[in-house]
This record gives structure tokens, sequence and C-alpha cells, in this order.
């Protein structure tokens, strides 16, 4: 489909046509005598050459806008050399934020390696200890270390000197029960009878089981037997306490 500005083109050729043809009939009027000729085609593209070169029909138009142009000058600022260090400590953190991330995972994992096997060795060394607890008292007779004298042998020699001697033979018998239970560690109960306190010391400690049967027996003659009991055999009994059975363990 043809432009508009075809359009105006072929209109003024058209137009051209008819003023070249109207021409030589004013001519004929004003001088008769000519005669009226045809334009040719040289004449035809003189008049299109005249008509394209119009502004006012020409199909391309030049037109003029205004743009920034773009300013060349160059700022003269600089930034400080520390702030400029600081930014690059600040890019080298960002950077190593992953290392520092796995050092960290790495140091946490070492230091919960160690609790774990701390733990575990605190575990194993007090399930090794020996469990083993002795008794305070052995049926109505208190044992504890801190209830007796310190010199159980003279005390009880005492006692039987001043005629006492239930309470001194009770009082070796309690002696001697303290010492295997809390010196010599034989795993006495608080139901353990005599006949029980003689077996494990046989059992546990033979050197001392002579001088336990012993007494046990004495024991027994007086205070269930109501029997009478010569003053040397308690004597060498309380003599000795000590050197059988000890304070504390060889």
């Amino acid at each position: 489909m043809p432009s508009r500005s075809e359009g105006h083109v072929r209109a003024a050729i058209v137009a051209a046509m008819m003023v070249a043809t109207t021409l030589p009939s004013v001519r004929a009027q004003q001088a008769p005598v000519v005669s009226a000729v045809p334009p040719d085609r040289v004449e035809i593209e003189r008049a299109i050459a005249v008509v394209k070169a119009d502004p006012n029909l020409a199909t391309d138009r030049v037109i003029k806008t205004l743009r920034w142009k773009p300013s060349t000058s160059t700022s003269s600022f600089h930034w400080p050399g520390w702030l400029s260090w600081i930014g690059g400590l600040v890019f080298w953190m960002g950077e190593s934020a992953r290392v520092l991330v796995w050092c960290a995972a790495l140091a946490l994992a070492g230091l919960v390696a160690v609790y774990l096997s701390r733990i575990a060795r605190t575990r194993l060394m007090a399930s090794s200890e020996d469990t083993f607890v002795a008794p305070t008292h052995v049926r109505d007779l208190d044992i504890r270390p801190e209830s007796l004298p310190d010199d159980i042998g003279a005390a009880a020699r005492a006692l039987w000197e001043r005629g006492d001697q239930r309470a001194a033979l009770a009082l070796l018998y309690r002696g001697t029960l303290s010492r295997l239970a809390h010196v010599h560690r034989v795993p006495i109960r608080e139901s353990s009878t005599e006949g029980d306190c003689v077996a494990l010391a046989v059992s546990q400690l033979p050197e001392k089981s002579e001088y336990v049967g012993r007494l046990v027996r004495v024991w027994q003659r007086l205070g269930y037997g109501h029997e009478p009991v010569e003053s040397a055999t308690v004597h060498g009994l309380c003599d000795e306490f000590n050197a059988a059975l000890p304070r504390s363990a060889a």
C-alpha cells in the first residue's frame, strides 16, 4: 500500500503535468501562432526532481534533539589508608568465614571427645572401685571405731579388774568385729553371728583367725553359758589384742 509521502509526490507530478499542459494553451491564447506540444520525458523527470527537492514533500526528515554530554572530569578524592586496611580486613574475614567455621567445629568436636573420654574413664574407675561398706552395728553391738576406746585391750582389762567381766569381754568382742570390718575389710554384716565372724576371719585373715576363735569361745562361755572364765585367760586376750588386731592394716 503506497505511503502518504508517495501520494503527495504523485499529486505534485499530476499538478505539474497539468500546469505544463495548460501553459501552452495560455501561450497559444496569447500567441496563437505557437502550437501545443506535450512535455517529453526529460521535462517530466526535471519536474519530479524539483518536487522531491521540496523539504515539505521529502520522505526523510532530519530532527535535531538535545542530549546530556557525559562529564569527563575525574574526582581527586582518595580514601584514607587505615580505612582501606579495615575494608581489606573485613573482606578477608568474609572470605575466611568458612575456614573459621570449620576450625570452630573441629575444636568443639575435640572438646566433646575429651569430655566423653573423661566421663567414660571416671565411670570405669568408679565401677572398678571396691563397693564394700563396713556396718556400724552387728546385731545390737556398736562397732564404729569412734565408739571404742583407743586402747581396747587396756580398757577391757580395767573393766575385768573392777569385776565387770561381761562388759570386759563384750568390749573385746566389739573391738574385734570393728577391726575386722573397718580395718581389714572383712565382709561382716549386721546379721552376722559369732560363728559367721569366725568363718570369715578364717577365710579372709587366716593369720588372725586363731585369736578371733579363742576370743569368741571365751565370750560365748561367759555370755551365753554363764561359765566362769579364768582371769589369766582374759588378761592374755587383753594383752594380745593390739598385736593381733592393730588399728591399721599392714
